[in-house]
């Protein structure tokens, strides 16, 4: 797992949780200690799944046993599976890191992006091993949300496809795989959001109704359990 921030944190707890062994990278220490706290203390860690009962405190526990932290690339990824990227949403660092994890990772390993809406295909083709570099892109709280969006492109391979796959349903991960879209930046869901924020501010500008009025609307009549204003906030508070 390299990027330890708020999702880096998340996604490694997720995988520490189901059992898997996992290295968080970050560039200091001092980024390893705030990955650490989130993990165990953050509003969605471990502490906090044992005092709502989704988890035991024997697995959190086994979750904490699992998760090492360092500061060295090539040792976080040293006999590795599979690398998790969560670095900022940035497309010259991503490629930065990509190139720098294809050349200390196994030849055989899966590189994934948690890209948000970047072409993984650009991000595959800055390595030499593109058919083994592609997108999952994971959604907030890492640990209550069940969607695994994989992205894929032409020259992803089914063995690197088909071990994520496996990797995210151990995970309890619902697994729905979509193409790339370089043109456009979101994949599915996130373009979908941004279309629906989009016209709801425009809804509030043009003074049709209110933030509150458009999430009554549409959690009343289209079902959504929360409305795109509400949404947003509770984004924002992570």
């Amino acid at each position: 797992m390299t990027g330890g921030g708020v999702m880096g944190a998340q996604i490694a707890q997720v995988f520490a949780t189901h059992g898997h062994t996992v290295r968080v990278h970050d560039l200091t220490e001092d980024r390893l200690a705030a990955a650490r706290e989130r993990i165990l203390d953050g509003r969605f860690g471990l502490r906090a799944s044992v005092a709502r009962g989704k988890i035991s405190e024997e697995a959190s526990r086994g979750a904490q046993d699992r998760l090492t932290y360092v500061t060295d690339l090539a040792a976080a990824c040293d006999g590795v599976d599979l690398v998790q990227e969560a670095v900022p949403e940035d497309m010259g660092l991503k490629v930065r890191v990509f190139r720098e994890l294809d050349r200390v990772s196994p030849p055989g390993a899966v590189l994934l992006s948690n890209t948000a809406g970047l072409s993984v295909a650009a991000l595959a083709y800055a390595t030499d091993r593109p058919g083994q570099v592609f997108g999952w892109h994971w959604f907030q709280p890492c640990a209550a949300m069940r969607c695994a969006e994989l992205v894929v492109h032409d020259a992803v391979t089914p063995e690197a496809h088909r071990l994520t796959v496996e990797v995210a349903e151990s995970c309890g991960r619902r697994v729905v795989t979509v193409n790339d879209q370089p043109l456009a930046w979101g994949f599915v869901a996130n373009r979908i959001n941004a279309a629906v924020r989009r016209e709801a501010d425009m809804i509030v500008a043009e003074g049709v109704a209110t933030p509150e009025q458009v999430d009554a609307i549409m959690k009343d009549a289209l079902r959504w359990p929360m409305g795109p204003f509400e949404m947003r906030g509770a984004a924002a508070l992570g």
